[in-house]
């Protein structure tokens, strides 16, 4: 951990303010030199608790106890764990008991709380949006409840997510091994009462940012039914439907090339059999319709202090978020970096991991992504056109897609994916009008998650700049 300004030393007396603290969280990350910020401003400032639903009330966390998951949706509700509450897609948690969320109600939260990891990576938040509203949530998620009738939800999580908010609310971290935070650390966290318009504006933008990201994933969703409707496919079975252990056949000469058992469970075998069913030429091998399929080669990382020699680099798991961000940046001196940048118009698919996590589950990169360089850990598939990147991704976003993917799967300990095996998988395939036809609401989606990333920053800044400048 480093100071924020050589320039800027901890004196004693902050100490004192501090609960005489000698840990290095409250002095460092920018976290004192926010306050003395704060305390120049002019404006109106109110500790959290006083601008939360019911004081202390409105700030809380499901507290510790034993889950009990179901695999029914029958009887469970959606459970966001603290790595699921910025994941961009949300179509694959699991499930919480009904029966316990309803005996702790603090598990469900409601759209316009301010979330914030607890435990672990501390400080990562996300506005809760409406597709959110009724979902489970971790105990390792702090809520912040906002009292709509003192300030509003957008501006509130604008400001905690900002430069200012965060080192704020890390400096309460405690603990040596297993650091975290709890509500009475953030209780007496300042928030400003910037100007009207600016308050208003900061909330708009949030909202909208939120309201783009459910109308993404409506469309995403809505995409993947259209593959299956066109192709009058059956609609795929739930995976907890089929009986558990799955057992199934192979012919002997099915398996002169594969003879690993879950490249044969009826779920995998489903899907494929759901593809092959078409005419062959309503079929092709994704190899053969794209510019490019590539896993690039392992490499030793080596990383730029200035971000000028650098490409921000993202791991397998940051694709997967709503808003990736890195303060990693991967020299541009490396070999073969050009292989590890990504490209508005691809399709990442996560190539290793445990079966049932994120492996073979596409992400489309748009213009928020592009740019970026990311580990070697995803496949690169590069489609012809923009047309082709919304369709290729609507096939592979269907259940069965994801199963063909992931069936494809090789190794024991942490399975992987073969660029040559994904190459030669059979996808529906048909012309270009009906192709972008079908495609057209996944470029949608893409679209407005890129503009709901730069909403959000622009909310960001506007509260930051109205600070800097003494909260005009």
């Amino acid at each position: 951990m480093k100071t924020t300004k050589l320039d800027f030393p901890v004196m004693s007396s902050w100490m004192e303010n501090n609960g005489r603290r000698l840990d290095c969280n409250p002095y460092l990350s920018g976290a004192f030199e926010a306050k003395v910020i704060l305390e120049k401003l002019t404006a109106k400032k109110q500790p959290l608790h006083e601008v939360t639903k019911g004081g202390m009330k409105g700030i809380y966390h499901a507290g510790r106890e034993r889950r009990q998951y179901v695999d029914d949706p029958a009887y469970g509700v959606p459970f966001l764990g603290s790595t699921d509450i910025l994941a961009a897609d949300l179509s694959f948690l699991s499930l919480l008991s009904k029966k316990q969320v309803a005996a702790n109600p603090n598990f469900a939260i409601q759209e316009g709380y301010t979330l914030i990891t607890r435990s672990g990576t501390i400080g990562r938040m996300v506005y809760v949006r409406s597709d959110m509203a009724g979902m489970a949530c971790t105990e390792h998620a702090m809520r912040v409840v906002p009292d709509v009738e003192k300030i509003l939800p957008g501006y509130l999580y604008a400001y905690l997510s900002s430069k200012f908010g965060v080192p704020l609310v890390i400096s309460g971290t405690y603990g040596s091994i297993i650091q975290g935070i709890e509500p009475q650390h953030l209780a007496d966290l300042p928030v400003p009462r910037l100007g009207k318009d600016i308050q208003q504006k900061a909330h708009s933008l949030v909202a909208q940012a939120a309201n783009n990201r459910v109308l993404a994933s409506n469309l995403l969703a809505e995409a993947s039914k259209d593959i299956i409707a066109h192709f009058q496919l059956n609609i795929p079975i739930p995976n907890y439907k089929y009986t558990s252990p799955s057992i199934n056949y192979a012919s002997s000469f099915s398996m002169l090339k594969r003879i690993d058992a879950y490249y044969y469970a009826k779920w995998n075998e489903d899907a494929y059999q759901e593809f092959s069913k078409l005419p062959p030429e309503q079929l092709a091998c994704l190899g053969d319709i794209t510019a490019d399929l590539y896993i690039p080669n392992i490499f030793k990382r080596f990383y730029a202090e200035d971000p000028r020699f650098g490409y921000a680099y993202l791991t397998g798991a940051d694709i997967y978020v709503l808003a990736p961000t890195s303060n990693r940046y991967l020299s541009k001196k490396l070999l073969d970096i050009d292989k590890l940048i990504l490209h508005d118009g691809m399709i990442l698919v996560q190539d290793s991991g445990q079966l049932g996590g994120l492996i073979g589950r596409p992400v489309a990169v748009g213009r928020y992504l592009d740019g970026f360089a990311c580990t070697n850990n995803m496949v690169r598939i590069v489609p012809h056109s923009k047309i082709d990147q919304g369709y290729v991704f609507a096939v592979l976003n269907t259940e069965y897609g994801i199963r063909l993917l992931t069936r494809e799967a090789t190794g024991s300990s942490i399975p992987h994916l073969d660029e040559k095996r994904i190459k030669k998988i059979q996808i529906p395939w048909t012309d270009s009008d009906t192709r972008e036809l079908l495609g057209r609401k996944v470029l949608q989606a893409i679209d407005l998650r890129d503009e709901a990333c730069d909403l959000e920053n622009q909310a960001r800044a506007i509260v930051e700049n109205a600070i800097r400048d003494g909260g005009v």
